[in-house]
């Protein structure tokens, strides 16, 4: 069995403290706390390196690696390393995520729901606004928050993910067309690694 390497006991004091500051549930100011945490965590950015987090193979646009998350997968701290081109279509998370740069640029286009939500299938959203996220910044979601992300230029980025609970058990979230106006529900998409 290999030993957990030494930062392991920094990202799970992070982690409390983000579990402490995010008691009795997210609003938007506890979620600047919560953020600050993994900007904090992003900082270190000989931890999530390639020799520990490969890069997706050549056909692969991501690769994403499970860090930590509570037993009863709340709190789940994912690492993303994406190649240029990748893009997630607009979508919600049904619970709060922190996303915070460690290499490369992430472009997130932020929407607002136009319709009330009471037809099923029907999910229109408004002209979207650029949030850029580079190494030293970072964006804090609400569960109904509506996002894309663009991976654009060159190279590969490597951005951490911090969720409310495990995207593998995010059954309800939407995805958007643009163009027809419609939503269903998302698929888990990228398998993640250990």
């Amino acid at each position: 069995m290999t030993a957990a390497p030494p930062h392991m006991s920094a990202i799970h004091s992070a982690v409390s403290s983000i579990r402490d500051a995010l008691d009795g549930g997210a609003t938007p100011d506890k979620l600047k706390v919560a953020l600050g945490a993994v900007l904090e965590l992003a900082s270190h950015r000989d931890w999530w390196a390639s020799d520990r987090y490969p890069a997706p193979t050549e056909g692969e646009q991501q690769a994403r690696y499970l860090i930590t998350q509570d037993d009863d997968q709340t709190y789940a701290l994912y690492l993303n390393v994406m190649r240029s081109g990748k893009k997630i279509p607009p979508h919600n998370h049904t619970t709060w995520a922190c996303i915070a740069a460690v290499e490369g640029a992430e472009t997130n286009y932020l929407y607002e729901r136009l319709d009330d939500g009471s037809r099923p299938g029907v999910g229109v959203l408004g002209a979207p606004k650029r949030v850029v996220i580079e190494p030293g910044s970072g964006i804090a979601l609400m569960p109904d928050d509506i996002h894309s992300v663009h991976i654009e230029g060159n190279g590969i980025i490597r951005h951490l993910h911090m969720y409310g609970r495990a995207l593998e058990t995010l059954d309800e979230r939407l995805v958007y067309d643009l163009e027809r106006g419609t939503c269903e529900v998302m698929k888990i998409g990228v398998k993640t690694r250990s």
